[in-house]
Protein backbone atom coordinates (compact mmCIF):
# COMPACT_ATOMS: atom_id res chain seq x y z
CA UNK A 1 0.00 0.00 0.00
CA UNK A 2 1.56 3.48 -1.13
CA UNK A 3 2.04 5.44 1.56
CA UNK A 4 1.98 9.70 1.54
CA UNK A 5 5.44 11.26 2.98
CA UNK A 6 4.68 14.05 4.96
CA UNK A 7 7.25 17.10 6.76
CA UNK A 8 5.96 18.22 10.05
CA UNK A 9 5.11 21.75 9.66
CA UNK A 10 8.03 23.18 9.98
CA UNK A 11 8.75 26.23 12.52
CA UNK A 12 11.33 29.12 11.38
CA UNK A 13 15.26 28.32 11.71
CA UNK A 14 15.15 30.92 13.79
CA UNK A 15 12.99 29.50 16.10
CA UNK A 16 14.88 25.99 15.69
CA UNK A 17 18.36 28.03 16.21
CA UNK A 18 16.87 29.29 19.41
CA UNK A 19 16.22 26.19 20.89
CA UNK A 20 19.19 24.79 20.07
CA UNK A 21 20.81 28.01 21.79
CA UNK A 22 18.84 27.72 24.69
CA UNK A 23 18.86 24.24 25.04
CA UNK A 24 21.85 23.40 24.10
CA UNK A 25 20.28 20.46 21.72
CA UNK A 26 21.42 19.80 18.09
CA UNK A 27 19.07 20.38 15.25
CA UNK A 28 17.68 16.82 14.85
CA UNK A 29 16.63 16.77 18.56
CA UNK A 30 15.47 20.23 18.29
CA UNK A 31 13.71 19.91 15.65
CA UNK A 32 11.83 17.01 16.90
CA UNK A 33 10.84 18.25 20.43
CA UNK A 34 9.45 21.69 18.09
CA UNK A 35 7.18 18.87 15.97
CA UNK A 36 5.97 17.63 19.09
CA UNK A 37 5.17 21.28 19.99
CA UNK A 38 7.55 21.68 22.82
CA UNK A 39 9.74 24.60 23.15
CA UNK A 40 10.28 26.46 25.70
CA UNK A 41 13.04 25.19 28.38
CA UNK A 42 10.51 24.32 31.43
CA UNK A 43 8.52 22.07 29.06
CA UNK A 44 11.33 20.54 27.62
CA UNK A 45 12.42 19.80 31.09
CA UNK A 46 9.48 18.36 32.21
CA UNK A 47 9.66 15.83 28.85
CA UNK A 48 13.25 14.78 29.32
CA UNK A 49 12.97 14.19 33.07
CA UNK A 50 9.43 13.09 33.81
CA UNK A 51 9.09 12.07 37.60
CA UNK A 52 6.01 11.35 39.79
CA UNK A 53 6.17 14.58 41.30
CA UNK A 54 4.19 16.21 37.84
CA UNK A 55 1.39 13.44 38.24
CA UNK A 56 -1.84 16.08 38.69
CA UNK A 57 -3.79 16.10 42.09
CA UNK A 58 -6.07 12.93 42.24
CA UNK A 59 -8.67 14.96 43.81
CA UNK A 60 -9.00 17.30 40.88
CA UNK A 61 -10.92 13.78 39.20
CA UNK A 62 -14.86 14.23 39.91
CA UNK A 63 -16.10 11.84 42.39
CA UNK A 64 -12.33 11.20 43.63
CA UNK A 65 -13.43 12.13 47.08
CA UNK A 66 -16.28 10.06 47.75
CA UNK A 67 -14.55 6.78 46.12
CA UNK A 68 -11.55 7.84 48.29
CA UNK A 69 -13.41 8.23 51.55
CA UNK A 70 -15.69 4.62 50.69
CA UNK A 71 -12.19 3.04 50.29
CA UNK A 72 -10.69 4.07 53.62
CA UNK A 73 -13.93 3.56 55.59
CA UNK A 74 -13.66 -0.05 53.81
CA UNK A 75 -10.02 -0.55 54.99
CA UNK A 76 -10.84 0.35 58.56
CA UNK A 77 -14.03 -1.12 58.69
CA UNK A 78 -12.45 -4.86 57.65
CA UNK A 79 -15.18 -4.66 54.56
CA UNK A 80 -14.91 -7.39 52.42
CA UNK A 81 -13.66 -5.50 48.81
CA UNK A 82 -14.29 -6.85 45.80
CA UNK A 83 -12.38 -5.61 42.52
CA UNK A 84 -13.87 -6.14 39.12
CA UNK A 85 -11.95 -5.73 36.23
CA UNK A 86 -12.03 -6.02 32.30
CA UNK A 87 -9.76 -9.58 30.63
CA UNK A 88 -7.26 -7.29 28.68
CA UNK A 89 -3.77 -6.13 29.97
CA UNK A 90 -5.41 -2.59 30.94
CA UNK A 91 -7.85 -4.62 33.22
CA UNK A 92 -5.85 -7.55 34.27
CA UNK A 93 -2.77 -4.73 35.18
CA UNK A 94 -5.49 -2.55 36.95
CA UNK A 95 -6.98 -5.74 38.84
CA UNK A 96 -3.39 -6.24 40.06
CA UNK A 97 -2.53 -3.01 41.00
CA UNK A 98 -4.98 -2.31 43.11
CA UNK A 99 -5.02 -6.20 44.59
CA UNK A 100 -1.85 -5.61 45.48
CA UNK A 101 -2.15 -2.26 46.91
CA UNK A 102 -5.19 -2.87 48.94
CA UNK A 103 -3.08 -5.72 50.67
CA UNK A 104 -0.32 -3.74 51.67
CA UNK A 105 -2.88 -1.93 53.32
CA UNK A 106 -4.24 -4.63 55.29
CA UNK A 107 -7.34 -4.53 53.53
CA UNK A 108 -9.81 -8.12 52.91
CA UNK A 109 -9.88 -7.79 49.12
CA UNK A 110 -10.72 -10.73 46.58
CA UNK A 111 -10.86 -9.89 42.72
CA UNK A 112 -13.25 -10.89 39.60
CA UNK A 113 -12.64 -10.91 35.93
CA UNK A 114 -15.56 -12.16 33.81
CA UNK A 115 -15.49 -14.87 31.10
CA UNK A 116 -15.20 -12.95 27.94
CA UNK A 117 -17.21 -15.74 26.00
CA UNK A 118 -20.01 -16.06 28.25
CA UNK A 119 -20.29 -13.12 30.71
CA UNK A 120 -18.64 -10.43 28.03
CA UNK A 121 -17.53 -6.88 28.39
CA UNK A 122 -18.48 -5.23 31.69
CA UNK A 123 -20.07 -5.26 35.20
CA UNK A 124 -21.56 -8.78 35.40
CA UNK A 125 -24.12 -10.16 36.65
CA UNK A 126 -21.69 -13.20 37.59
CA UNK A 127 -19.43 -10.92 39.04
CA UNK A 128 -21.87 -9.43 41.39
CA UNK A 129 -23.21 -12.78 42.61
CA UNK A 130 -19.47 -13.40 43.64
CA UNK A 131 -19.42 -10.57 45.36
CA UNK A 132 -22.90 -11.84 47.27
CA UNK A 133 -21.60 -15.32 47.84
CA UNK A 134 -18.22 -13.72 49.69
CA UNK A 135 -20.24 -11.24 51.80
CA UNK A 136 -18.52 -8.03 49.75
CA UNK A 137 -19.88 -4.75 50.73
CA UNK A 138 -18.00 -2.93 48.48
CA UNK A 139 -16.92 -3.63 44.34
CA UNK A 140 -14.76 -1.40 42.57
CA UNK A 141 -14.50 -1.71 39.08
CA UNK A 142 -11.39 -1.20 37.04
CA UNK A 143 -11.27 -0.74 33.09
CA UNK A 144 -14.96 -0.92 33.03
CA UNK A 145 -18.46 -0.17 34.22
CA UNK A 146 -19.13 3.45 32.85
CA UNK A 147 -22.05 1.89 30.84
CA UNK A 148 -23.01 -0.76 33.21
CA UNK A 149 -26.20 1.10 34.54
CA UNK A 150 -28.60 -1.90 35.09
CA UNK A 151 -25.89 -4.19 36.93
CA UNK A 152 -24.79 -1.47 39.30
CA UNK A 153 -28.73 -1.14 40.49
CA UNK A 154 -28.94 -4.83 41.37
CA UNK A 155 -25.27 -4.54 43.56
CA UNK A 156 -26.97 -2.04 45.10
CA UNK A 157 -30.15 -4.06 45.59
CA UNK A 158 -28.20 -6.31 47.09
CA UNK A 159 -26.91 -3.71 49.41
CA UNK A 160 -23.53 -3.65 47.84
CA UNK A 161 -21.40 -0.11 47.33
CA UNK A 162 -19.74 0.03 43.68
CA UNK A 163 -17.14 2.59 42.91
CA UNK A 164 -16.48 2.47 38.83
CA UNK A 165 -13.41 3.31 37.45
CA UNK A 166 -12.92 3.76 34.31
CA UNK A 167 -11.78 5.74 31.09
CA UNK A 168 -14.09 4.57 28.43
CA UNK A 169 -16.78 6.76 27.15
CA UNK A 170 -20.13 7.04 29.08
CA UNK A 171 -23.21 7.03 27.94
CA UNK A 172 -26.55 9.04 27.85
CA UNK A 173 -26.65 8.35 31.98
CA UNK A 174 -24.46 7.29 34.61
CA UNK A 175 -24.65 3.99 36.50
CA UNK A 176 -26.14 4.88 39.79
CA UNK A 177 -22.37 4.04 41.89
CA UNK A 178 -22.01 5.71 44.92
CA UNK A 179 -18.57 7.08 43.44
CA UNK A 180 -17.95 7.03 39.60
CA UNK A 181 -14.17 8.51 38.27
CA UNK A 182 -13.37 8.69 34.70
CA UNK A 183 -11.66 11.52 33.22
CA UNK A 184 -14.08 11.25 30.04
CA UNK A 185 -17.19 12.45 32.26
CA UNK A 186 -18.60 15.20 30.27
CA UNK A 187 -19.00 16.82 34.03
CA UNK A 188 -15.48 16.22 34.84
CA UNK A 189 -12.85 18.57 34.97
CA UNK A 190 -9.60 16.45 35.98
CA UNK A 191 -6.59 18.44 32.89
CA UNK A 192 -5.47 15.05 31.29
CA UNK A 193 -8.63 12.76 29.97
CA UNK A 194 -6.36 10.22 28.03
CA UNK A 195 -5.48 7.68 31.62
CA UNK A 196 -5.48 4.27 30.47
CA UNK A 197 -7.86 2.12 32.90
CA UNK A 198 -4.71 1.80 35.50
CA UNK A 199 -3.98 4.80 35.23
CA UNK A 200 -7.34 5.74 37.03
CA UNK A 201 -7.19 2.78 39.13
CA UNK A 202 -3.52 4.06 40.36
CA UNK A 203 -5.20 7.58 40.83
CA UNK A 204 -7.68 6.30 43.28
CA UNK A 205 -4.73 4.58 45.38
CA UNK A 206 -3.10 7.91 45.12
CA UNK A 207 -6.02 9.40 46.50
CA UNK A 208 -6.19 7.20 49.53
CA UNK A 209 -2.35 7.35 50.32
CA UNK A 210 -3.24 11.19 50.24
CA UNK A 211 -5.54 11.44 52.26
CA UNK A 212 -4.53 8.96 55.35
CA UNK A 213 -0.92 10.91 54.33
CA UNK A 214 0.74 7.79 54.01
CA UNK A 215 3.90 7.66 51.77
CA UNK A 216 3.78 7.54 47.97
CA UNK A 217 6.05 4.34 48.32
CA UNK A 218 3.40 1.91 48.72
CA UNK A 219 1.55 2.47 45.02
CA UNK A 220 4.79 3.56 43.18
CA UNK A 221 6.45 0.30 43.86
CA UNK A 222 3.84 -0.74 41.28
CA UNK A 223 4.17 2.22 38.38
CA UNK A 224 5.73 -0.94 36.27
CA UNK A 225 2.28 -2.21 36.01
CA UNK A 226 0.85 0.85 35.04
CA UNK A 227 3.02 1.24 32.34
CA UNK A 228 2.50 -2.12 31.27
CA UNK A 229 -1.66 -1.74 31.47
CA UNK A 230 -0.98 1.99 29.24
CA UNK A 231 1.54 0.73 26.78
CA UNK A 232 -0.50 -2.00 25.74
CA UNK A 233 -4.14 0.37 25.80
CA UNK A 234 -2.26 2.21 23.36
CA UNK A 235 -3.00 5.75 24.96
CA UNK A 236 -1.36 8.92 23.87
CA UNK A 237 1.87 8.70 25.17
CA UNK A 238 2.04 12.38 26.92
CA UNK A 239 1.26 13.84 30.05
CA UNK A 240 0.98 11.72 32.88
CA UNK A 241 0.81 8.85 30.64
CA UNK A 242 4.68 9.55 29.71
CA UNK A 243 5.18 10.25 33.13
CA UNK A 244 3.33 6.33 33.83
CA UNK A 245 5.09 4.70 31.08
CA UNK A 246 9.12 6.29 31.73
CA UNK A 247 9.32 6.01 35.18
CA UNK A 248 7.37 2.21 35.24
CA UNK A 249 9.56 0.96 32.39
CA UNK A 250 12.80 2.19 34.74
CA UNK A 251 11.10 0.17 37.37
CA UNK A 252 10.29 -2.85 35.51
CA UNK A 253 14.07 -3.01 34.22
CA UNK A 254 15.63 -2.47 37.54
CA UNK A 255 13.23 -4.21 39.71
CA UNK A 256 9.94 -4.90 37.84
CA UNK A 257 7.17 -7.64 39.80
CA UNK A 258 8.03 -11.30 40.00
CA UNK A 259 5.80 -12.63 37.59
CA UNK A 260 6.27 -9.91 35.43
CA UNK A 261 10.20 -10.75 35.01
CA UNK A 262 9.30 -14.60 35.26
CA UNK A 263 6.90 -14.04 32.02
CA UNK A 264 10.16 -12.08 30.26
CA UNK A 265 12.30 -14.99 30.82
CA UNK A 266 9.80 -17.43 30.07
CA UNK A 267 9.52 -15.35 26.49
CA UNK A 268 13.39 -15.29 26.18
CA UNK A 269 13.61 -11.61 26.74
CA UNK A 270 16.10 -9.51 28.44
CA UNK A 271 14.34 -8.10 31.63
CA UNK A 272 17.03 -5.24 31.42
CA UNK A 273 16.34 -3.63 28.48
CA UNK A 274 12.11 -3.57 28.12
CA UNK A 275 10.92 -0.92 25.81
CA UNK A 276 7.49 0.25 24.84
CA UNK A 277 7.52 -2.48 21.88
CA UNK A 278 8.23 -5.01 24.13
CA UNK A 279 5.48 -4.72 25.98
CA UNK A 280 3.16 -4.36 22.96
CA UNK A 281 4.50 -7.55 20.80
CA UNK A 282 5.86 -9.44 23.74
CA UNK A 283 4.19 -8.99 27.00
CA UNK A 284 0.94 -7.81 26.07
CA UNK A 285 0.06 -10.77 23.80
CA UNK A 286 1.14 -13.47 26.38
CA UNK A 287 -0.81 -11.53 29.47
CA UNK A 288 -3.69 -11.29 27.02
CA UNK A 289 -3.77 -15.14 25.77
CA UNK A 290 -5.41 -16.78 28.42
CA UNK A 291 -8.10 -14.19 28.89
CA UNK A 292 -8.56 -14.01 25.08
CA UNK A 293 -9.06 -18.18 24.77
CA UNK A 294 -10.94 -18.86 28.18
CA UNK A 295 -10.57 -17.25 31.73
CA UNK A 296 -8.02 -14.43 32.53
CA UNK A 297 -7.43 -15.21 36.00
CA UNK A 298 -4.58 -16.88 35.97
CA UNK A 299 -2.80 -13.50 34.43
CA UNK A 300 -3.72 -11.80 37.58
CA UNK A 301 -2.57 -14.97 39.97
CA UNK A 302 1.25 -14.46 37.88
CA UNK A 303 1.48 -11.07 38.81
CA UNK A 304 0.21 -10.90 42.08
CA UNK A 305 2.22 -14.13 43.41
CA UNK A 306 5.51 -14.27 44.98
CA UNK A 307 5.66 -17.51 44.96
CA UNK A 308 8.54 -17.99 41.85
CA UNK A 309 7.36 -21.93 40.76
CA UNK A 310 4.00 -21.23 40.62
CA UNK A 311 5.13 -17.71 38.39
CA UNK A 312 6.99 -20.54 36.20
CA UNK A 313 4.12 -22.68 36.11
CA UNK A 314 1.37 -19.99 35.16
CA UNK A 315 4.14 -18.08 32.66
CA UNK A 316 4.55 -21.38 30.91
CA UNK A 317 1.03 -22.07 30.43
CA UNK A 318 0.99 -17.85 29.35
CA UNK A 319 3.47 -19.04 26.41
CA UNK A 320 1.36 -22.21 25.81
CA UNK A 321 -1.76 -19.98 25.07
CA UNK A 322 -0.34 -17.58 23.18
CA UNK A 323 0.77 -19.77 20.71
CA UNK A 324 -2.41 -21.29 20.23
CA UNK A 325 -3.88 -17.92 19.79
CA UNK A 326 -1.55 -17.46 17.34
CA UNK A 327 -2.99 -20.02 14.94
CA UNK A 328 -6.15 -19.67 15.45
CA UNK A 329 -5.43 -15.76 14.87
CA UNK A 330 -4.09 -17.09 11.35
CA UNK A 331 -6.65 -18.96 10.12
CA UNK A 332 -9.05 -16.09 11.10
CA UNK A 333 -7.01 -14.10 8.91
CA UNK A 334 -7.14 -16.23 6.00
CA UNK A 335 -11.16 -16.57 6.46
CA UNK A 336 -11.78 -12.76 6.58
CA UNK A 337 -8.97 -12.14 3.71
CA UNK A 338 -11.15 -14.08 1.49
CA UNK A 339 -14.31 -12.56 2.70
CA UNK A 340 -13.03 -9.19 2.23
CA UNK A 341 -11.88 -10.71 -1.96
CA UNK A 342 -15.69 -11.02 -2.26
CA UNK A 343 -17.35 -8.27 -0.16
CA UNK A 344 -15.54 -5.13 0.13
CA UNK A 345 -15.01 -2.28 -2.99
CA UNK A 346 -12.59 -0.24 -2.10
CA UNK A 347 -14.32 2.37 -4.66
CA UNK A 348 -17.57 2.64 -2.94
CA UNK A 349 -16.64 1.16 1.11
CA UNK A 350 -14.72 3.93 3.19
CA UNK A 351 -14.96 0.23 5.82
CA UNK A 352 -14.86 -3.55 6.23
CA UNK A 353 -17.45 -5.21 8.11
CA UNK A 354 -16.77 -9.06 8.70
CA UNK A 355 -19.17 -11.47 9.82
CA UNK A 356 -18.96 -14.87 10.37
CA UNK A 357 -19.95 -18.60 12.62
CA UNK A 358 -17.48 -19.71 14.79
CA UNK A 359 -14.95 -16.95 14.71
CA UNK A 360 -13.17 -16.61 18.08
CA UNK A 361 -14.55 -13.59 20.06
CA UNK A 362 -11.04 -13.62 21.32
CA UNK A 363 -9.36 -12.40 18.64
CA UNK A 364 -11.17 -10.89 16.34
CA UNK A 365 -10.17 -7.37 17.70
CA UNK A 366 -6.39 -8.33 17.01
CA UNK A 367 -7.50 -10.24 13.42
CA UNK A 368 -9.13 -6.55 12.43
CA UNK A 369 -6.00 -4.63 13.63
CA UNK A 370 -4.11 -6.61 11.13
CA UNK A 371 -6.51 -5.63 8.56
CA UNK A 372 -6.26 -2.50 9.12
CA UNK A 373 -2.08 -2.89 8.64
CA UNK A 374 -3.18 -4.43 4.87
CA UNK A 375 -6.50 -1.98 3.81
CA UNK A 376 -6.28 1.13 6.25
CA UNK A 377 -9.86 1.39 6.74
CA UNK A 378 -11.97 1.21 9.84
CA UNK A 379 -12.39 -2.45 10.95
CA UNK A 380 -15.33 -4.04 12.20
CA UNK A 381 -15.05 -8.35 12.67
CA UNK A 382 -18.10 -10.08 13.95
CA UNK A 383 -18.66 -13.22 15.23
CA UNK A 384 -22.04 -14.76 15.52
CA UNK A 385 -23.41 -17.45 17.94
CA UNK A 386 -27.04 -18.44 18.30
CA UNK A 387 -28.39 -15.11 16.30
CA UNK A 388 -26.55 -12.65 18.44
CA UNK A 389 -23.29 -11.10 16.99
CA UNK A 390 -20.34 -9.83 18.78
CA UNK A 391 -17.84 -7.79 17.71
CA UNK A 392 -14.60 -5.71 18.00
CA UNK A 393 -14.24 -2.08 16.07
CA UNK A 394 -10.53 -0.95 15.35
CA UNK A 395 -9.97 2.75 14.28
CA UNK A 396 -7.35 4.92 11.76
CA UNK A 397 -5.80 8.21 13.35
CA UNK A 398 -8.56 11.12 12.22
CA UNK A 399 -11.75 8.86 12.87
CA UNK A 400 -14.00 8.78 15.99
CA UNK A 401 -15.15 5.30 15.86
CA UNK A 402 -17.08 5.30 19.28
CA UNK A 403 -19.25 8.88 17.37
CA UNK A 404 -19.72 6.59 14.85
CA UNK A 405 -20.97 3.36 16.46
CA UNK A 406 -23.09 5.85 18.39
CA UNK A 407 -25.13 7.17 15.13
CA UNK A 408 -26.07 3.45 14.73
CA UNK A 409 -27.03 2.86 18.46
CA UNK A 410 -30.34 2.16 17.69
CA UNK A 411 -29.65 -0.84 15.77
CA UNK A 412 -27.39 -2.51 18.31
CA UNK A 413 -28.15 -4.09 21.02
CA UNK A 414 -24.95 -2.74 23.09
CA UNK A 415 -21.65 -0.94 22.49
CA UNK A 416 -18.42 0.89 24.12
CA UNK A 417 -15.30 2.03 24.50
CA UNK A 418 -13.29 5.49 22.44
CA UNK A 419 -12.31 6.74 19.16
CA UNK A 420 -9.58 3.89 19.08
CA UNK A 421 -11.61 1.06 20.14
CA UNK A 422 -14.77 -0.65 21.08
CA UNK A 423 -16.58 -3.51 21.03
CA UNK A 424 -20.57 -3.65 19.76
CA UNK A 425 -23.24 -6.25 20.43
CA UNK A 426 -26.11 -6.60 17.65
CA UNK A 427 -28.97 -8.85 16.47
CA UNK A 428 -27.74 -11.15 13.19
CA UNK A 429 -30.64 -9.97 11.13
CA UNK A 430 -29.45 -6.35 11.78
CA UNK A 431 -25.63 -6.83 10.80
CA UNK A 432 -26.47 -6.00 6.86
CA UNK A 433 -28.07 -2.73 7.81
CA UNK A 434 -25.66 -1.36 10.47
CA UNK A 435 -22.88 -2.73 7.83
CA UNK A 436 -24.30 -0.12 5.20
CA UNK A 437 -25.15 2.66 7.96
CA UNK A 438 -21.95 2.44 9.31
CA UNK A 439 -20.41 3.02 6.07
CA UNK A 440 -22.34 5.74 5.36
CA UNK A 441 -21.73 7.54 8.48
CA UNK A 442 -18.09 6.65 7.86
CA UNK A 443 -18.06 8.68 4.25
CA UNK A 444 -19.85 11.74 6.26
CA UNK A 445 -17.40 11.68 9.23
CA UNK A 446 -13.82 11.06 7.40
CA UNK A 447 -11.75 13.38 4.87
CA UNK A 448 -11.01 10.23 1.93
CA UNK A 449 -7.18 11.93 2.31
CA UNK A 450 -7.76 10.16 5.99
CA UNK A 451 -7.88 6.83 3.94
CA UNK A 452 -4.65 6.84 2.90
CA UNK A 453 -1.33 5.97 5.05
CA UNK A 454 0.77 8.85 6.01
CA UNK A 455 4.35 8.53 7.28
CA UNK A 456 5.04 11.69 8.89
CA UNK A 457 8.50 12.85 8.88
CA UNK A 458 10.80 15.20 11.64
CA UNK A 459 13.74 15.99 9.63
CA UNK A 460 15.94 15.36 6.69
CA UNK A 461 19.30 13.45 7.17
CA UNK A 462 22.56 13.46 5.00
CA UNK A 463 24.06 10.17 6.38
CA UNK A 464 27.18 11.95 7.45
CA UNK A 465 25.05 14.03 9.96
CA UNK A 466 23.89 10.45 11.80
CA UNK A 467 25.96 9.21 14.52
CA UNK A 468 25.88 6.91 17.99
CA UNK A 469 25.89 10.43 19.92
CA UNK A 470 22.38 11.38 17.84
CA UNK A 471 20.69 8.29 18.39
CA UNK A 472 21.74 8.51 22.37
CA UNK A 473 20.12 11.96 22.44
CA UNK A 474 16.82 10.60 20.30
CA UNK A 475 16.33 7.55 22.47
CA UNK A 476 16.33 10.05 25.49
CA UNK A 477 13.09 11.10 23.98
CA UNK A 478 11.54 8.21 24.74
CA UNK A 479 9.08 6.31 25.42
CA UNK A 480 7.66 6.75 22.11
CA UNK A 481 4.18 5.59 21.36
CA UNK A 482 0.74 7.90 20.21
CA UNK A 483 1.46 11.78 20.02
CA UNK A 484 5.24 11.41 21.02
CA UNK A 485 6.27 8.84 17.55
CA UNK A 486 9.75 7.41 17.39
CA UNK A 487 11.50 10.20 15.39
CA UNK A 488 11.43 9.40 11.65
CA UNK A 489 13.94 11.12 8.89
CA UNK A 490 14.37 10.97 5.12
CA UNK A 491 17.38 11.02 2.96
CA UNK A 492 17.02 11.53 -0.95
CA UNK A 493 18.99 10.06 -3.42
CA UNK A 494 20.88 7.08 -1.49
CA UNK A 495 22.87 4.42 -3.58
CA UNK A 496 22.64 1.04 -2.65
CA UNK A 497 25.79 -0.32 -1.78
CA UNK A 498 26.52 -4.22 -2.42
CA UNK A 499 24.00 -7.02 -2.38
CA UNK A 500 20.69 -6.65 -0.89
CA UNK A 501 19.75 -10.12 0.68
CA UNK A 502 16.79 -11.53 2.63
CA UNK A 503 17.43 -12.27 6.24
CA UNK A 504 15.28 -14.28 8.88
CA UNK A 505 11.29 -14.04 7.63
CA UNK A 506 11.25 -12.40 4.47
CA UNK A 507 13.20 -8.96 6.07
CA UNK A 508 15.34 -7.26 3.35
CA UNK A 509 18.65 -6.39 4.38
CA UNK A 510 20.76 -4.10 2.57
CA UNK A 511 23.54 -1.07 3.01
CA UNK A 512 23.17 2.63 1.54
CA UNK A 513 26.00 5.16 1.09
CA UNK A 514 25.82 8.64 0.11
CA UNK A 515 29.06 10.94 -0.10
CA UNK A 516 31.37 8.40 1.06
CA UNK A 517 29.20 7.34 4.26
CA UNK A 518 27.65 3.62 4.32
CA UNK A 519 24.93 2.64 6.74
CA UNK A 520 23.04 -0.83 7.15
CA UNK A 521 19.74 -0.58 6.78
CA UNK A 522 16.79 -3.29 7.11
CA UNK A 523 13.51 -3.41 6.20
CA UNK A 524 11.28 -5.77 8.17
CA UNK A 525 8.90 -7.99 5.96
CA UNK A 526 9.57 -6.40 2.58
CA UNK A 527 11.24 -8.93 1.15
CA UNK A 528 9.00 -9.18 -1.74
CA UNK A 529 10.49 -5.99 -2.78
CA UNK A 530 13.92 -7.43 -3.35
CA UNK A 531 14.26 -7.13 -6.96
CA UNK A 532 13.34 -3.20 -6.82
CA UNK A 533 16.41 -2.70 -5.30
CA UNK A 534 18.57 -4.57 -7.18
CA UNK A 535 16.99 -2.84 -10.39
CA UNK A 536 16.96 0.89 -8.79
CA UNK A 537 20.91 1.59 -7.04
CA UNK A 538 19.56 4.94 -6.61
CA UNK A 539 16.62 5.41 -3.51
CA UNK A 540 14.72 8.27 -1.31
CA UNK A 541 13.72 6.15 2.38
CA UNK A 542 12.59 6.92 5.18
CA UNK A 543 13.66 5.66 8.36
CA UNK A 544 14.30 5.21 11.89
CA UNK A 545 18.02 5.67 13.11
CA UNK A 546 19.33 3.39 15.69
CA UNK A 547 21.67 1.01 17.20
CA UNK A 548 21.75 -2.28 15.76
CA UNK A 549 23.47 -5.09 19.51
CA UNK A 550 24.23 -8.09 17.85
CA UNK A 551 26.77 -10.44 20.21
CA UNK A 552 29.63 -7.88 20.82
CA UNK A 553 29.23 -5.63 17.86
CA UNK A 554 27.12 -2.62 18.15
CA UNK A 555 26.68 -0.61 14.69
CA UNK A 556 24.36 2.34 13.61
CA UNK A 557 21.45 1.29 11.20
CA UNK A 558 18.70 2.44 9.47
CA UNK A 559 15.22 0.48 10.08
CA UNK A 560 13.28 1.08 6.89
CA UNK A 561 9.30 2.42 7.13
CA UNK A 562 9.34 2.93 3.34
CA UNK A 563 11.12 3.59 0.02
CA UNK A 564 10.93 4.85 -3.53
CA UNK A 565 13.63 3.69 -5.90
Amino acid sequence: MKSNWELYNSSTLEIIGEMMKQLHLPRPVARVLNNRGLTQKEEVSRFLHSETSQLHDPFLMKDMDIAVDRVIKALRDQENILIFGDYDVDGITSVSLLYLFIKDLCGEVSFYIPDRATEGYGISIGGIEQARQSDATLIISVDCGITSIAEVKLANDYGIDVIVSDHHEQGESLPPAIAVIDPKRVDCAYPFKELAGVGVAYKLAQGVLQKLELELKYIEKYIDLVAIGSAADIVPLVDENRVFVKVGLEKLNSDGQEGILTLLETAGYHSNRIDVNHIIFGLAPRINAVGRLGKAIPAVELIITRDYLKAQHIARLLEDENRRRKQIDSQTLIEALELISQEYNPANDSVIVLSNEGWHQGVIGIVASRIIEKYYRPTVMITIENGIGKGSARSIPNFDLYSALKSCSDILLQFGGHKYAAGLTIKEENIPEFKKRFNDVTKQMINPDDLIPKIKIDDEFQLDEISFDIVHQLEELAPFGPKNPKPCFVSYDLEVVGVPRIVGKNHLKFKVGQNGTVIDAIAFNMGDKIQQLKNNRVLDMVYFAEENRWMDRVALQLRVKDFRC
